[in-house]
């Protein structure tokens, strides 16, 4: 056996990599006599041991010996292996993260240049970003035995249907799988300027389609734009970035349902939860979309497990809460990492701007499109809103009836502070009623099945902090109760508009108490017009 092909792959002298592997192959007694001897053997460090023993002296010595090389060996192999490849196989092969760095400074700028001339000449339409990076293959699974004949939507007069967009017919399989025939005003507004690789800035009232108008396009781009070459693990080609853990894991499973016939890989990322399993995530194929809170990706990032330099689509979710959060200096380095905005498609929604916000959309796309999608009123109108004067001594007693109604079959409690939330939910299970509780203090773990318990129907009742209650969607929820009016006017309208979803109805029930009732004011300005106090029914105060 020759070892200098094998020596010069892993950069050691021919001769010791002999030895070395000599030690790991042969058993110790192969290179013994039964006399007695003298042997001189290199290590690692290139020092000589002698020993001069007898024939079980020498078989207990060298034995031990190449024990000790394999475990420095087995470790110092480790140490070579880089980024890791994933070919079509599916299999990852490891490469050096200076071979990777060297690859991607290495860009054709050809490419780009002929996609700049192209869309100078086509005047009609904007040209779709210049790629950058290695080009992987494409990810689809192979056509499903469905034709779009299987989804017939009539045409009505002011309604865009999905069919008239263009979508690959995955996208429709997936559509059609989830019920939706026509789409909302802000999909019907945004999606034929995203879907043309323009950035966009959109407004609409939470509860409207926001997330499917930046989903489709994603899915769609990916799928209608292949890559041919190599691609690595760890390397996304869209990034998602919302606020809170759960509506990371919303805006995730809204992926997966949409891209159910797809075969492109969707991989979410958060705080709470088991990095390992996370990583494994990344490295069991590569990966297309990712989903992920602003804390959780900077994580992977400075650990070098996730690179953003190939992401073609950024996605910036409810940026006016990324902003309220304080998360806009971690969003702020994690737009650094990506493509510069002229070579990357960057979305940015949100049901609220302010001023803040919009200088910070415009640093970061490149001649956006706006959409603004105004509703009738502020609050939904499927929604019936109830403010009940009472007292902070009465508060308690009113919550208990109203949640023994027989219509009271789906109920979240918002409440302003993580110990009234503990306070309420620990209270409530004292008085028998089947209720969870989400806030920042519950491990992300637990967060999660509480959430699948309440959608499922096995818990009645869910108390929840704004924070943790913004990215709660879950069909049929009966009622919304203010247990304490929010402190900020924007939150009243999120609280409710987790009721009334998709044309359902809903009660929003606010108790406003000699605590909190200054508060109603604000709220009147903010949906522009008088709320009606009223006394609760003397039943619900017994």
């Amino acid at each position: 056996m020759r070892f200098d092909g094998a020596s010069a792959a892993v950069g050691l002298p021919s001769a010791r990599l002999a030895v070395i592997i000599a030690a790991r192959v042969s058993p110790p007694w192969s290179s013994c006599s039964s006399s007695a001897s003298t042997a001189a053997l290199p290590d690692l460090c290139g020092t000589t041991r002698t020993r001069t023993a007898s024939a079980a002296g020498i078989v207990a010595a060298t034995y031990l010996e190449q024990l000790e090389r394999t475990v420095l060996i087995s470790k110092w192999l480790k140490s070579l292996t880089g980024r890791t490849a994933a070919p079509q196989s599916g299999e990852a092969q490891s490469r050096g993260a200076e071979q990777q760095r060297d690859s991607h400074n290495s860009r054709d700028n050809t490419s780009r240049d002929n996609a700049r001339s192209g869309a100078a000449a086509a005047h009609t339409e904007k040209a779709r970003r210049p790629r950058g990076g290695k080009n992987p293959k494409a990810t689809g699974a192979p056509q499903p035995a469905w034709s779009i004949d299987q989804f017939q939507v009539p045409a009505a007069e002011g309604k865009t249907r999905f069919h008239d967009l263009g979508l690959d017919e995955r996208i429709l399989h997936g559509i059609a799988d989830l019920g939706f025939q026509y789409c909302s005003p802000i999909q019907a507004a945004a999606l034929p300027q995203t879907l043309r690789g323009h950035d966009m800035i959109g407004k609409a009232q939470t509860g409207t389609g926001k997330t499917a108008a930046f989903l489709i396009t994603i899915l769609n781009d990916l799928l209608n734009n292949p890559l041919q070459d190599e691609r690595y693990v760890g390397e996304p080609r869209a990034l998602i970035i919302a606020p809170t853990r759960e509506l990371v894991q919303q805006i995730g499973d809204d992926a997966s349902k949409l891209a159910k016939h797809t075969g492109l890989h969707i991989v979410t990322l958060i705080g709470g939860m088991d990095y390992q399993k996370q990583l494994n995530q990344l490295g069991s194929a590569v990966v297309d979309v990712v989903v992920a809170t602003p804390g959780r990706l900077l994580d992977f990032q400075q650990r070098k497990d996730l690179y953003l330099d190939q992401v073609e689509i950024l996605v910036i979710d409810e940026a006016d809460r990324m902003l309220d959060m304080g998360f806009i200096p971690q969003v702020k380095r994690i737009v650094r990492s990506t493509p510069q905005n002229t070579h990357r498609q960057t979305l940015l929604f949100s049901a609220t701007f302010t001023q803040d916000v919009i200088n910070l959309a415009d640093q970061w796309t490149h001649e956006p499109a706006r959409v603004e999608i105004e509703p009738e009123s502020v609050a939904t109108d499927t929604v019936e809103q109830k403010i009940y004067m009472v007292t902070e001594r009465e508060k308690f007693q009113l919550l208990l009836n109203i949640l023994r109604q027989p219509n009271a079959v789906s109920v979240i409690i918002f409440a302003n502070r993580r110990d009234e939330t503990r306070w309420l939910f620990e209270k409530l299970q004292k008085n028998r009623i089947n209720c969870g509780m989400i806030s920042g203090e519950i491990p992300q773990g637990k967060r999660t099945s509480t959430l699948q318990q309440f959608k499922s129907g096995k818990l009645q009742v869910l108390v929840a902090t704004d924070v943790a209650g913004r990215g709660i969607h879950v069909d049929g929820v009966s009622h919304v109760i203010n247990y304490a009016l929010p402190e900020d006017p924007e939150d009243y309208v999120h609280r409710i508009g987790r009721t009334g979803r998709a044309g359902a109805s809903g009660t929003s029930i606010s108790f406003a108490s000699e605590d909190d009732g200054f508060l109603l004011m604000p709220l009147e300005v903010l949906l522009g017009k008088k709320l009606v106090c009223e006394m609760p029914p003397q039943e619900l105060l017994a």
